[in-house]
């Protein structure tokens, strides 16, 4: 009788977990890092992956570097061997590549960084904005592709990001910038 309640107790712990997981607010960071202002936003499959806005003095604070990252548990031996290759992805099923900008020891297993690219701050904003509204998600996957297996160095290659806050928080790291840049001169 004693295992019954430990089961019922367990699922009921579960429970409560997934319950405040699928209501789970939409949390950004903006901060400031050296040179840089950005926002952040985690990830909803793995809440350690970030998807990030980067916005930097030295471009005036117009332009924003967009980036992410996937944990992995696996470690392949050869998995430094991805720094600077395009990987393939699909973004909201779109087929594109991304460029892996580290790999790093994390807990127990590794962080890889992807770069997206450097794009005009309001241009893309709003893009992306229209972009996830269309959707209503913004998942990036990594998939297969010619001698690269996805599973050989990530055991989640999927994730997805809430972006309903995306604009007011690019703006708020924008402002941070050009409030830095300011003070500088």
């Amino acid at each position: 009788m004693h295992w019954i309640s430990f089961l019922f107790l367990r699922l009921l712990l579960l429970s409560v977990i997934f319950l405040s997981n699928a209501y789970a607010e939409e949390e950004w960071t903006i901060d400031t890092f050296r040179d840089l202002s950005y926002a952040r936003v985690s990830g909803e499959v793995t809440h350690g992956d970030s998807l990030n806005f980067f916005i930097s003095k030295e471009d005036n604070c117009a332009k924003v570097y967009n980036n992410f990252t996937f944990y992995t548990y696996e470690k392949p031996g050869d998995i430094k061997q991805l720094l600077d290759k395009h990987i393939p992805i699909k973004m909201n099923g779109v087929e594109l590549t991304a460029k892996v900008i580290s790999v790093s020891p994390f807990l127990m297993g590794y962080r890889v960084s992807f770069s997206l690219g450097k794009f005009p701050i309001k241009e893309y904003i709003y893009f992306l904005n229209e972009f996830y509204e269309e959707f209503q998600k913004y998942e990036i996957e990594i998939v297969d592709g010619v001698d690269f297996k996805v599973a050989k160095y990530f055991d989640i290659p999927i994730n997805n990001w809430k972006l309903d806050k995306l604009v007011p928080s690019v703006l708020e790291a924008t402002k941070i910038c050009k409030d830095m840049k300011n003070f500088d001169s």
